[in-house]
């Protein structure tokens, strides 16, 4: 699509919307089952929901609700004993378990038809930071009660518990053993199933550190702060490999592209992506260590980017009500959205033909992608 980086956006137009309706407060997450046709969604609402979303065209007159949709809930949240919001789910590799956290330290596992598995029960405090390894045998949670804890998929027993100086924010796998943990105050840390010890510390940002990610070859790690930097970390030493610092206020999220070694698009280079509260979003060809592109359509904070399968295009969320997919190769938008509320978070599925996305205003909403 050959569009000039200063024209007018093209606007989704209503036949390529579904609107997903049945969470009664504002949806912090959503994500795609690996393997396509369900999409998880997380609310303030104290439920979790399972939507399944036809291989069809969207259409904005659809309202998914049973039996289309199945509701997540705890047997306490049923009995109104509580009122334990889910922050935070993350499926399995093959997308036949579905893991939720919640804020009053619950995680539970349940299987794609809504059934709940298991309760795993050892956090004390509001769960943040939920992440399945690679071969599906470890969930790994980390917490605001300062511990990341190692669950044994099978017996539903924790396998480590792992104790850290301050807040856990978030949490991300390396390989099948070992992962990564930010937390408040700057520091990271690298662990190892079976160490009882980090095997390595990262020093380096100035405040909390909002988000962590590996490369797809789990050679680089990426992570973002409110000291708004993006920096990048090798195992091979102690200090950053690059301090990107052209963001101005807090960069909150960041995502690697699915591109170079090791992935379905080897040819193209690997290129980081983040998004700030100063309203940018940024792109970042790693290897050659520099800005590759500055996105400076939001009007408000970005809370999630998303690229797409192929590597092409890059979807952003923002508080100021807006989606955007941006062209990666020519940084202009080729479409857009807007909606009512804050949007939390962005997501496609693997075909890269359906994009989600979850607002503060209790919707889901699910767009066909035509590129």
């Amino acid at each position: 699509m050959d569009i000039n980086k200063d024209s007018t956006p093209y606007e989704f137009p209503s036949s390529d919307l579904m609107v997903l309706e049945g969470h009664t407060s504002e949806v912090f997450s959503c994500a795609w089952s690996p393997e396509g046709s369900l999409l998880a969604s997380a609310s303030r609402d104290c439920t979790a929901r399972i939507w399944t979303i036809g291989d069809g065209p969207c259409n904005s007159t659809i309202r998914r609700r049973a039996p289309n949709v199945l509701v997540l809930k705890s047997l306490e949240s049923q009995t109104n004993e509580t009122d334990d919001l889910v922050t935070t789910l993350n499926w399995n590799s093959e997308g036949t378990l579905l893991a939720t956290g919640s804020h009053e330290g619950k995680v539970r596992m349940w299987n794609r038809y809504g059934e709940l598995v298991k309760n795993l029960d050892n956090h004390s405090c509001p769960i943040f930071g939920l992440k399945w390894n690679k071969m599906g045998d470890y969930l790994l949670s980390g917490s605001v009660d300062r511990t990341a804890v190692v669950w044994n998929v099978i017996s539903g027993k924790p396998k480590q518990q792992f104790e850290f100086p301050s807040v856990v924010i978030d949490v991300d796998w390396q390989n099948n053993d070992s992962f990564a943990v930010s937390l408040t105050g700057g520091m990271i840390y690298i662990c190892k199933v079976g160490e009882n010890r980090p095997v390595k510390r990262f020093s380096g940002h100035e405040n909390d550190v909002n988000a962590v990610n590996w490369d797809p070859s789990g050679s680089l790690l990426a992570s973002c702060s409110d000291d708004a930097t993006v920096k990048i970390w090798s195992m091979k030493q102690d200090v950053c490999l690059h301090d990107f610092r052209e963001h101005s206020e807090i960069t909150y999220t960041i995502k690697w592209s699915p591109t170079g070694a090791g992935t379905s698009n080897p040819n193209q280079p690997l290129l980081l992506a983040s998004g700030s509260f100063d309203a940018t979003v940024k792109i970042w060809n790693v290897k050659q260590g520099r800005l590759l592109q500055s996105l400076n359509r939001h009007r408000g904070p970005v809370f999630s980017v998303a690229f797409s399968p192929n590597g092409k295009y890059l979807a952003s969320g923002s508080a100021d009500k807006c989606m955007h997919i941006w062209s990666v190769k020519e940084g202009n938008i080729v479409k857009t959205y807007t909606g009512d509320d804050n949007i939390y978070e962005v997501c496609w599925n693997k075909e890269g033909n359906k994009i989600a996305t979850c607002f503060a205003n209790n919707k889901v909403c699910v767009f066909d992608i035509r590129l």
